[in-house]
């Protein structure tokens, strides 16, 4: 089992899990972070952190395609350790639907 992000995450980026996870496993993308899969120690702390509720674990129906999207852009993006703030809409765009589709970036974030 791992923990993977979900499209809740996309336009509010929470970091409140960043700073609790013991193997920093987190990678960030311009608008969302994504969980590495062979790093996660499936400890689940980060689960309770995040304000969105977009940490799922991998156990959960239907989540195969975000497995697939964290793995994917965790080779790619950086890896980042440090809370930050949250993107400053993130209160607007969190609970909204279709967030993959309409605004998903595959550029990277800052890392550390």
């Amino acid at each position: 089992m791992t923990y993977v992000v979900v499209d809740n995450c996309i336009m509010c980026k929470y970091m409140d899990c960043v700073e609790v996870c013991p193997v920093d496993c987190f990678y960030e993308g311009e608008n969302m972070l994504v969980i590495h899969p062979d790093e996660c120690i499936d400890c689940g702390v980060c689960e309770p952190e995040c304000p969105a509720e977009a940490i799922k674990p991998d156990t959960e129906p239907d989540l195969e395609k975000w497995l697939k999207l964290n793995a994917e852009y965790a080779q790619v993006w950086p890896n980042v350790t440090i809370k930050r703030e949250a993107m400053a809409q993130a209160k607007e765009y969190d609970g909204r639907e279709g967030k993959l589709e309409a605004f998903f970036s595959k550029a990277p974030g800052k890392g550390d």
